[in-house]
């Protein structure tokens, strides 16, 4: 159901983006290779709570978060949600989570260092799907907010 959704966002928002079905996951270093880019540019969705709010964090693919920055602009400590509870909020699979077509909905942020490339590959609800798009697209697409939370 979840790359359903996210195709369904994408064909009403972003039609001319197209969502590539995989014959691997959608690890990181699978992608970076696959996609011929470098693993920073491999999009990764965190699904966190910061306080008492659940949120999405998109990152650079070989990002860590800094937790004391993180705290910063996120108003509470950060913690990763369970992986039930993130496919719960979100509807996607661990691994396929992406701010696209959520079951709930979230705030959402992006890290800065994001807006280094013209280009990133974020998974699309499945750990088997993914496409190419302009992060700052991207993040207009699901009306995120830019922050510094990365080492």
């Amino acid at each position: 159901m979840s790359l359903e959704s996210v195709r369904a966002f994408m064909a009403d928002r972003a039609p001319d983006i197209e969502i590539v079905e995989l014959e691997m996951d959608s690890t990181t270093m699978a992608m970076s290779s696959a996609w011929g880019v470098k693993p920073a540019q491999v999009a990764k969705t965190l699904s966190v709570r910061a306080g008492d709010r659940a949120l999405l964090l998109v990152t650079c693919g070989d990002s860590r978060l800094d937790n004391k920055k993180a705290k910063t602009a996120l108003g509470g400590r950060v913690k990763m949600l369970s992986a039930e509870e993130a496919q719960a909020l979100t509807g996607h699979p661990p691994g396929g989570v992406c701010p696209f077509g959520l079951a709930t909905p979230m705030p959402v942020y992006f890290d800065v260092a994001l807006k280094a490339f013209r280009e990133v590959v974020p998974a699309a609800g499945s750990t088997r799907a993914a496409m190419r798009i302009d992060p700052m697209r991207m993040a207009a697409l699901v009306d995120a907010q830019w922050i510094d939370v990365c080492q």
